[in-house]
């Protein structure tokens, strides 16, 4: 695996003329590791970020793809970044295009031979650009059933980044799954205005806990550090935050987004020949493998067992398709 962060012109202007006698199209099948690159517009260190990279790395180490990526790319510089992989003779573009979605599409329509699997809102695009969002939304109802169960207060906070459809959908879910077992819980709705800021994220969870809840849906980083300071229990979200951001005793569980399902899936499309533009929802489900609902771990035993009773009975017929989990992409509002 190669990481860059900008390509430098020399090596730029090698990639391409390798490319130049190497364009084939998308009919026809690869021979040997596809060439993938990553652009991500935070850290790959950001959990959601982090969730594509993850994904393509373990491929790579799988000995399925080479693979590069860039990171840190600013929106006004991605569509540079996008065209420069694109004419350095990789295969599958895996990246975001949250806000620049016109921009990328051009890129696509200039590039045939080359498959585009892209975080955008809206629907594939052309032969080759297809897309994909965060659908972690059925974990977040199963958590919220836990939650819903666990509060005295009846009151829990809920702190966010930006009130878009990907993170809406999730607190609608976990909100209506807190409801399902608890029709006296309330809610407390709070965006911070940024994908990472902890310290914010964190003074915003004070401020919900001076308001009275007793529990904390940590959507975004920093969250969990305020329910450990304030002695409260909190719900993960996209990584398993009990593990990975100084969790235990402190967050109940998480729901967890893998990628890996959805870019195996490409990848495999690629190297036959049969990539499409596709809407890659379904990936990003419990039924497709996309999302899980994390370990309880030192919890186990602090949950009823009723509430974890019903929550394995509805997992299964989620992934059964014996129940649907609403989607409502519109943005939550507070109730007390």
């Amino acid at each position: 695996m190669k990481r860059f962060g900008k390509l430098d012109r020399r090596h730029f202007v090698q990639l391409a003329t390798v490319a130049a006698g190497a364009a084939v199209l998308p009919s026809a099948a690869f021979a040997g590791k596809i060439k993938v690159a990553g652009i991500y517009t935070q850290p790959i260190q950001q959990k959601w970020d982090a969730r594509l990279h993850l994904a393509c790395d373990a491929a790579a180490k799988a000995g399925k793809i080479d693979y590069k990526f860039s990171e840190k790319v600013a929106n006004t510089d991605y569509v540079r970044v996008l065209r420069e992989y694109a004419e350095s003779g990789v295969q599958l573009i895996v990246g975001e295009a949250f806000g620049i979605s016109k921009e990328a599409r051009k890129v696509a329509d200039d590039y045939p031979n080359v498959a585009f699997l892209m975080g955008d809102p809206f629907k594939p695009h052309g032969k080759n650009f297809a897309v994909f969002d965060n659908y972690i939304h059925e974990p977040c109802f199963l958590m919220g059933m836990i939650a819903g169960s666990m509060t005295k207060s009846n009151k829990i906070g809920m702190v966010g980044g930006y009130p878009i459809g990907e993170v809406n959908r999730l607190f609608h879910a976990f909100m209506n799954g807190a409801l399902s077992v608890n029709p006296k819980v309330q809610f407390k709705v709070n965006f911070i205005g940024s994908w990472y800021d902890p310290p914010k994220a964190k003074e915003a969870a004070f401020a919900q806990v001076e308001t009275g809840v007793d529990i904390l849906y940590a959507e975004r980083a920093g969250v969990v550090d305020a329910a450990r300071e304030k002695g409260i229990l909190a719900f993960g979200n996209v990584n398993d935050m009990n593990k990975e951001e100084n969790g235990k005793d402190v967050v109940v569980t998480s729901a967890l987004w893998h990628m890996e399902s959805a870019i195996n899936n490409a990848i495999d499309e690629v190297a036959a020949g049969k990539f499409k533009a596709a809407n890659y929802k379904e990936w990003t489900m419990m039924a497709k493998g996309g999302a899980t609902l994390a370990p309880y771990y030192e919890f186990d035993g602090k949950i009823s067992a009723d509430i974890k009773a019903k929550v394995a009975a509805l997992q299964a017929d989620i992934m059964a398709g014996k129940h649907t989990v609403e989607i409502n992409d519109k943005q939550p509002k507070s109730t007390f």
